[in-house]
């Protein structure tokens, strides 16, 4: 059987860690590994979409950074002249840093957690300088790398800017957005639910389940499929078929669900009649000064993967970041309206976030497809599978973005070596 290109993406959540035993990120970097090297490559070097060989670890340490060559894209055009410029000031202590990571006695440090974490790339700013740049793998300082879900916080962001403006009003039902969606689960949620995703929706996400609906989703996203496909054409189309959880409502819970960001971008889209990539280019990428083109992942009616299809440059990434912690200006230019960026990092409902199905994540909440932390620096983050992060603390005015190839997808999976590690580097930049 075929797997779904995009399930690619997120079906190692379903492999549990402990039945997994994975070689070193030196063992499997994709620069010794061959891949796709030749003319034409080895038969056991070639790497397809097609049959999914493409995103299977230790491969997807390559495909990562060169997803343009195996899916269709559409590109988020970067500042044409002047880029902005990030000062270096290079801290070699940073490596030395310590951290006991979570569930563990014995110390580590940040350098060897670089490699834990199967990191392709991270970047640390401080007071806008870079302190620390890394890169492995076939990730280099002008290259670009999958975000995964990170991408939804992209989404995001460019729905708080449109409600600052009132382009758009959290508090209408999707359906007035969106007619196509008046038969479906999304027709009576606010489109502050969808934001928030305390949507009630019959969707699970769970790639251990074959008959979960994901399956159909990601399906109607591949543009690889097979001629006997009868579902779903496109992510639009499947968005309408999904209906509501019996006996729940919507706002009672938390539920992370990636088809909540699709309609977000439906929204956005039918609200300005642009489709996400020229629109974040025009109030994000370009205003910002970023000096490479992003592009997105495009399902098979060309529409942008909001969820998880951005695909864009590290020092550009730490750039938004910084546009972040900077209350959404650069310099002296206000790019992100201030009240965008006050209403993403004020957090959600943190009770409502407790019933949902991170459990793990105590005292978080999820606000405007962004992470809230709420821990004493008052960090906040955007996350995405396989390690990719945005994470920034205003207190220790901090930001680190990384890019990894984790052989498992879920975040649990690095959070014990990651989010300590970050604190750590917080808790060093403040002494």
């Amino acid at each position: 059987m075929k797997i779904p290109v995009l399930v690619m993406l997120t079906a190692s959540l379903a492999l549990p860690l402990c039945a997994q035993t994975f070689p070193s990120a030196a063992e499997t970097d994709p620069n010794a590994m061959g891949w796709m090297q030749g003319f034409p490559p080895p038969p056991d070097k070639t790497l397809s979409a097609a049959d999914g060989s493409f995103f299977v670890f230790p491969a997807l340490r390559y495909s990562v950074t060169h997803m343009r060559e195996f899916l269709p894209t559409r590109a988020v055009p970067a500042q044409a002249q002047k880029p902005a410029e990030l000062k270096t000031r290079l801290d070699a202590d940073i490596d030395n840093i310590t951290f006991i990571p979570t569930g563990q006695t014995a110390p580590m440090t940040w350098r060897e957690a670089f490699d834990t974490n199967y990191t392709d790339g991270v970047i640390i700013l401080h007071k806008g300088r870079i302190v620390y740049e890394r890169y492995a793998g076939s990730l280099t300082q002008d290259g670009i790398h999958a975000a995964m879900s990170v991408s939804k916080s992209f989404t995001g962001t460019l729905a708080s800017i449109l409600i600052a403006e009132g382009v758009i009003d959290e508090t209408k039902f999707v359906r007035e957005y969106i007619p196509e969606l008046s038969h479906s689960a999304f027709a009576d949620a606010t489109v502050r639910q969808v934001l928030d995703m305390t949507t009630s929706l019959k969707y699970s996400e769970d790639y251990n389940d074959p008959n979960a609906e994901v399956w159909q989703f990601t399906a109607a996203g591949n543009p690889y499929r097979p001629a006997d496909y009868s579902g779903p054409r496109g992510y639009y189309e499947y968005l309408a078929s999904v209906q509501k959880m019996p006996g729940q409502e919507h706002g009672e819970k938390f539920g992370y669900r990636t088809i909540n960001t699709e309609v977000m971008g439906w929204i956005i889209s039918r609200a300005t009649g642009k489709s996400i990539t020229e629109l974040l280019s025009e109030k994000i990428w370009t205003p910002m000064g970023a000096a490479h083109d992003g592009y997105y992942q495009l399902d098979p009616t060309g529409i942008a993967f909001a969820g998880g299809g951005f695909n864009l440059n590290l020092r550009d990434m730490a750039l938004f970041g910084e546009l972040l912690r900077n209350n959404g200006k650069a310099g002296r230019k206000q790019i992100i309206p201030e009240q965008a960026v006050a209403d993403i990092t004020r957090g959600g409902d943190k009770e409502v976030f407790a019933r949902g199905d991170h459990p793990e994540l105590v005292g978080w909440s999820y606000r405007n497809m962004w992470w809230i932390t709420n821990n004493k620096n008052g960090a906040y983050c955007a996350r995405g599978v396989h390690g990719q992060t945005i994470y920034i603390d205003p207190a220790a005015e901090m930001v680190i973005v990384r890019f990894a190839s984790h052989p498992m997808a879920a975040n649990s999976y690095n959070d014990p070596w990651s989010l300590p590690a970050y604190q750590a580097v917080a808790d060093y930049l403040m002494r």
